[in-house]
């Protein structure tokens, strides 16, 4: 019987595959209502899958804009990727097909099967970066933020770049700089 892996291609969850048995030590799956809830959190060295992921990245011309790993029913790691022009599919794919031969190869995902999904960031996009703040100036945003900021802690306004380590936002007409250290989430809004 062939081993199982996880495949995704572009956000797509995809049934587990058949794969040659060298990429891959057999571990037997788990069923999902045997898995700690915390199974896989402590064990889980995401910043070696980050720097994976980026070498992949970086050899297709792609960046990594976030890295997550989730534990609920099934285990996930999420890549999403980015470029300038956006990204197709062939990225995607591409990506998934690269990564999981290295996440295996380097046995970065411990435990019993997962799902690897890679997709592009979306429309309402995190932003945690600030090249990412400059290459969406002028795009509207909510920030939120751990502590207050001129007595706000949320923020939705048009984007301005960053200046000395903080991100201008512009919110009704003034321009409010919001330390880049002090953002607890920002993102994108999707404008019609």
């Amino acid at each position: 019987m062939a081993e199982l892996s996880p495949v995704s291609v572009c956000g797509l969850q995809v049934a587990d595959a058949p794969k040659p048995a060298l990429w891959r030590r057999r571990v037997e799956p788990v069923p999902w209502n045997q898995i700690p809830a915390d199974s896989g959190k402590a064990e889980m060295d995401l910043e070696r899958i980050r720097e994976a992921a980026e070498r992949v990245a970086r050899s297709l011309g792609l960046d990594i804009v976030d890295v997550e790993w989730k534990v609920g029913k099934q285990r996930f790691l999420r890549v999403y990727i980015d470029k300038p022009e956006g990204v197709s599919h062939k990225d995607c794919e591409a990506v998934s097909n690269q990564l999981s031969v290295m996440l295996d190869v380097e046995d970065l995902v411990p435990g019993p099967h997962y799902i690897l999904e890679v997709s592009s960031p979306g429309l309402d996009r995190k932003l945690t970066k600030p090249a990412e703040f400059e290459r969406f100036a002028g795009r509207l945003a909510r920030i939120s933020t751990i502590e207050p900021v001129e007595n706000q802690k949320f923020f939705e306004g048009r984007l301005a770049g960053v200046a000395g380590g903080k991100v201008q936002i512009e919110v009704q007409g003034r321009v409010i700089a919001v330390p880049m250290e002090g953002i607890r989430k920002a993102n994108l809004v999707v404008e019609f």
